[in-house]
């Protein structure tokens, strides 16, 4: 044999070698991640008791995916990564995104004034100097005015509509739009309503166009006034005797207000979701980056850093709202939700394609300390920097 040959075999040889090594340490990382987070959740969650469905991926790459406990407590259905949840709070995101297809399709700006599509209120001052980027960020200014303990049998069957006309009843603002940041669901409400509004259809059938189909979400269901009663997990808390009660539509008001909490899905089409975001299947790239970049309106007066983009929480704080000991300088985007006996956490590392998903019927007593532990884990094992 040559020598030219001979060094030829070498180094396919040692490539293969390297590329073996390489690869049977991708394996064992993935199977020490995975005891590990197994270990987390299964100090939470019991085999015969409501749960939860986890999913950690890389790339497309499942590293994690479990099921604990049970979807339904009369029928015993146990949690499978492909049970359909109420994703709460996680719903707004994709709201969000339904104003941003409308937008990259010319048809709105998120520099629009509300009053543009609300001119019905009381004091239409309040609505022209409200951007629709004000409702999306959280920094409108406006008073949740819904009396919701007051008028409990309404708001249990209130739609988007009844839960935004209050809204419309205020004469002023808790502060100048933009200066600071306050949570609302009924943003969302009002976002949801401009979507039918601009799109001529409901905004349910529209984010299942726009977004669940070119996402395979096949499975996932959008709240419609009434709560989908199929193939769903439902939702439990506690009572004081230690007895799980349903805590789901018909029990908890403002459920069937579905803009600001009306998405259901599992942990595998959440991870579709966000994929499609990486792969800009139905958003820009730069639109994208834009709603998940901080918003932070030049007349900003808050004792707060603005932390959060178009619905989108950014960094630990946004997910955890305070710091963690473990520095994490890899970008972080999520959203949480909690709805009824629901909870879950969504939370991306787009620079890493890592996508961390938890669904739960029921709440969660250590739900920050998972997030927490899941995190240094993360890092520990150079999924994160």
């Amino acid at each position: 044999m040559h020598f030219k040959s001979k060094s030829s075999l070498f180094i396919i040889v040692l490539l293969s070698v390297i590329f073996q090594s390489y690869g049977q340490r991708k394996l064992a990382v993935k199977k020490t991640i995975a005891k590990e987070l197994d270990a987390i959740f299964s100090k939470e969650f019991t085999i015969d008791e409501p749960g939860a469905a986890v999913l950690l991926i890389k790339g497309d790459i499942k590293l994690f995916q479990k099921g604990y406990g049970i979807a339904n407590i009369e029928t015993k259905e146990k949690i499978t990564p492909n049970t359909v949840f109420n994703t709460g709070s996680i719903s707004k995101t994709f709201v969000s995104n339904g104003i941003l297809i409308l937008q990259e399709k010319g048809l709105l700006s998120v520099e629009d004034s509300i009053y543009k599509y609300f001119p019905d209120f009381d004091n239409p001052e309040i609505a022209k100097k409200i951007k629709i980027e004000h409702l999306l960020s959280h920094t409108s200014g406006l008073p949740d005015l819904r009396n919701v303990r007051e008028n409990m049998d309404f708001f249990i069957t209130a739609k988007d509509t009844a839960n935004f006309e209050p809204i419309k009843r205020a004469d002023s603002l808790l502060f100048e739009p933009g200066k600071k940041f306050m949570y609302s669901n009924p943003a969302y409400n009002g976002l949801a309503l401009i979507i039918e509004q601009v799109a001529k259809q409901k905004w349910q059938q529209f984010i299942i166009d726009n977004i669940f189909v070119p996402s395979e979400m096949n499975t996932s269901k959008i709240t419609d006034g009434d709560h989908p009663k199929n193939n769903v997990a439902h939702a439990y808390y506690k009572d004081h005797t230690g007895t799980f009660q349903e805590s789901d539509y018909g029990e908890v008001p403002t459920f069937a207000a579905s803009g600001n909490g009306g998405i259901w899905s599992s942990v595998n089409e959440l991870a579709n979701y966000e994929i499609s975001l990486r792969n800009n299947t139905f958003l820009s790239e730069r639109t994208i980056n834009k709603s998940r970049t901080v918003f932070n309106p030049k007349n900003w007066n808050d004792a707060v850093l603005p932390n959060v983009g178009y619905s989108w929480f950014i960094g630990t704080e946004g997910i955890l709202r305070s710091n963690i000991d473990t520095t994490i300088t890899t970008k972080i985007v999520s959203h949480t939700g909690s709805q009824g006996g629901f909870r879950a956490f969504f939370i991306s590392f787009p620079e890493k394609e890592i996508t961390y998903v938890m669904l739960a019927n029921r709440p969660v007593d250590n739900f920050n300390k998972i997030i927490h532990q899941s995190f240094k884990l993360f890092h520990e094992y150079g999924l994160i920097e």
